[in-house]
């Protein structure tokens, strides 16, 4: 029996890399998003500040981690087998939440999954032991911590509001103060001022939310920083006001400096303070297995209660170094966290792009609300004011560096209010989420900087309600998951809990190998990444041009691919064909609007002359890709649906008049394609000539079919669908032809 739990508390260490790995994926955004978005430094600058902060704050934690133990049970109550089935649960359902949401690109707190997986797995053990025979005089509250999942819970929506409110606010006053034209401007005394009060306001975080709970950090010298923080503090705000103004003084980024301390600061507090949330599970599960085995011999693994529990935990130092390690080999090299990281940079660029989100109901409603209290503050402001304030936020001379999001003032407040409110938080005692908080900081100061503007603010507004949403739905699929797999090892025992930990291991190894596949497929798109980093508009026309006609060319292979893949499965009665070709159709119309979407803000881009000619063209191509993707999903509908409730088949008559219409039209798309592709235009007379060809000879085909269905009794069921292949093939050639025409249209006014 001892083993079976040895190999559960392996399982639990085995668990906890893999957590460590997927959790700074996740948070990674937390300390690396400023930094990223403004491009202070080069990519692996940022990193190895990062991972200095992240080592530094996981070797040096005091390594207590009273939440795992006893934050949300009491351990007095519960058996050494119930503990170890909540934990093990805890961990299996932590892996596969936070893998999920990293494969979606979505940040999510680590924080708010442990918390709730222990709630969800220990309340279905409460559940059991108030209905078995010895609940008498028992409640809730005698059995769980449910105070402290209360005041998480508050935390959270006050923590997600206020850090927007007040990156909004403090950005915007920065900006008044700043300007977007800062680097061509005199700072003379505010940069001082500013950095001074940056730095005051880092260390201030650091007191409170890292060093102070470092090994180092004895209770003489916490007593010392509590009793005298203002004076620490004030004299922290003179040396750094004048060390920020002398180094401007002498040239150096001032911002940039800020920039990576503030990096280092959230990283270092991050490490020392959520490894927790990582390694805190595993490390109870072993010092359970250690009480039991040293005070529980000759006592049943459901009858020895872990008391032990209750006392204070001091981790070895050779955890903490080896999950420093893995946190910062995950950091260095996990594409996962590159993901996640685009998506918080993506909502709160400066400038317009690919937007990453549709557009909702509920982000028009807010849009449109907050235009209209635009409009209301608008009118009532005087026009001194409000002329004072557009010289302000004028950005058009500003100049981002490239590939940056936005520009270093920005990123400081990201950082300082970040580190502020998470500060405050601490020192109230309550369980704030960095990645709350971090996240809606950097919502709300791009919101201040204007970076909304109105052809993108509802695809913003859009992401922020997606991912916030994604927040909350971790929590309740925390406490489900965990509850579940909670009450199926209680039923199952410990046949159960092998069967789920194997379970798991499949799971995360088949998630990880998907998103590998995922990745290799996925190839970035570097025309459009030159067209939007160049300021040149010749350049961006001409590489508009190239954009449009190579997306053009791959629709018209994926056509052609299709188009062959339905009429074979539907002649050969292969089902499972069409509906590939169905979900296939439904990846490539969302891929269509995206292109459309990309090629829209290039338009915009160019000259105004220029993209008045060209628009016509454009739309008119862009509409005839659209029609071709309809004309397939109008032939593949009902073929799908009559092979699926195994109809007569396609008479061998119809297929052998079928077969060379089909190679035509196969036969259309990809001499279209390879013009597209090669810019032999000179074909192009030639090509729609064969089309309208193709379109006669279609044409009589359906005569044909119909005057068959007129005179004959065939099964009219095969003949609807035969006509209706016949028909939609003719349309989708005529389109084919459209798209030739407008896309040659576009290429001369180029």
């Amino acid at each position: 029996m001892n083993t079976v739990f040895l190999v559960i508390v392996i399982f639990l260490f085995v668990l906890a890399v893999f957590d460590l790995m997927v959790g700074v994926s996740n948070d990674a955004v937390n300390f690396l998003n400023s930094a990223i978005g403004a491009k202070v430094a080069r990519f692996r600058t940022i990193i190895i500040v990062a991972a200095a902060g992240v080592f530094l704050g996981a070797a040096m934690s005091n390594g207590m981690m009273e939440i795992a133990r006893n934050g949300v049970f009491h351990p007095a109550m519960f058996t050494f087998r119930e503990v170890m089935f909540i934990l093990l649960a805890v961990m299996i359902s932590d892996v596969v939440l936070l893998d999920t949401f990293n494969n979606l690109g979505l940040p999510t707190s680590t924080t708010v999954s442990m918390v709730f997986e222990l709630i969800g797995g220990t309340f279905a053990f409460v559940m059991i032991k108030l209905a078995g025979d010895n609940a008498d005089g028992l409640s809730i509250g005698d059995l769980m911590n449910t105070e402290k999942a209360l005041s998480m819970i508050i935390a959270i929506f006050v923590s997600v509001a206020i850090a927007f409110v007040v990156g909004s606010l403090l950005q915007y006053i920065s900006r008044l103060v700043f300007t977007f034209t800062y680097k061509n401007d005199t700072l003379k005394w505010k940069i001082g001022i500013f950095g001074g009060l940056a730095t005051t306001a880092i260390l201030y975080f650091l007191l409170f939310k890292g060093v102070k709970n470092m090994t180092f950090f004895t209770d003489e010298m916490k007593t010392f920083v509590s009793h005298n923080i203002l004076a620490i503090l004030g004299v922290t705000f003179v040396v750094s006001t004048l060390l920020m103004q002398l180094l401007y003084f002498l040239k150096v980024n001032v911002f940039k400096i800020l920039v990576l301390m503030g990096t280092f600061s959230l990283a270092m507090a991050f490490a020392g303070n959520d490894l927790v949330n990582f390694i805190g599970v595993p490390l109870a599960g072993l010092a359970s297995y250690e009480d039991y085995v040293a005070n529980g011999t000759g006592i049943a693994s459901g009858s020895y209660f872990m008391d032990a529990l209750n006392g204070p935990a001091r981790t070895p130092l050779f955890f903490l170094i080896a999950a420093g390690a893995v946190m910062v080999i995950s950091l260095v090299t996990s594409k996962k966290a590159q993901n996640v990281i685009k998506t918080s940079v993506d909502l709160s660029r400066q400038d317009e792009g690919d937007e990453m989100f549709g557009s909702s109901k509920i982000a028009r409603v807010l849009v449109r609300a907050s235009n209209n209290m635009g409009m209301f503050f608008n009118d009532i402001l005087p026009d001194k004011y409000k002329s004072w304030v557009e010289t302000r936020f004028n950005s058009s001379d500003a100049k981002l560096p490239e590939g940056a999001a936005f520009d270093e003032v920005r990123a400081t407040v990201n950082l300082v209010v970040s580190g502020l409110l998470i500060a405050l938080g601490t020192s109230l005692k309550l369980p704030l989420s960095t990645t709350y908080v971090t996240f809606m900081v950097a919502m709300g100061s791009s919101l201040a900087d204007r970076a909304w503007g109105r052809e993108s603010a509802v695809y913003r507004v859009t992401g922020v309600v997606s991912v916030i949403g994604g927040w909350f739905v971790t929590a309740g699929a925390a406490f489900l998951l965990c509850f579940c797999i909670a009450l199926l090892m209680h039923w199952g025992g410990l046949v159960a809990a092998c069967i789920l930990m194997a379970v798991a291991i499949f799971i995360l190894v088949r998630s990880n190998i998907n998103y590998k596949k995922k990745v290799d497929e996925e190839k970035g798109d570097t025309v459009y990444n030159r067209m939007m980093r160049t300021q040149d508009k010749d350049e961006v026309l001409a590489l508009l041009t190239e954009h449009v006609t190579s997306t053009q060319a791959n629709f018209l292979g994926y056509v052609n691919d299709t188009y062959r893949q339905i009429t074979d499965g539907f002649i050969n009665e292969n089902l499972s064909a069409l509906h590939k070709a169905e979900s296939s159709m439904k990846h490539k119309r969302e891929e269509l609007k995206n292109c459309r979407r990309k090629e829209m803000v290039g338009l915009r881009r160019v000259d105004p002359e220029t993209a008045m000619e060209k628009n016509t063209w454009f739309h008119l191509s862009r509409n005839a890709c659209e029609s071709i993707l309809y004309c397939l999903r109008r032939i593949e509908d009902p073929c799908a649906e009559h092979v699926d409730n195994n109809f007569e088949p396609l008479a061998q008559d119809q297929v052998k008049e079928f077969i060379p219409l089909r190679d035509t039209v196969l036969f259309l798309v990809k001499r279209t394609q390879k013009i597209l592709e090669t810019g032999a235009w000179d074909d192009i007379d030639e090509v729609r000539r064969q089309g309208s060809q193709l379109k006669q000879s279609l044409e009589q085909a359906r005569d044909a079919q119909i005057n068959r269905m007129q005179a004959s009794k065939e099964n009219i069921g095969i003949a609807y669908v035969y006509l209706n292949l016949l028909q939609e093939s003719r349309e989708l050639a005529s389109s084919v032809r459209h798209l030739l025409r407008a896309t040659k249209g576009f290429q001369d006014k180029a």
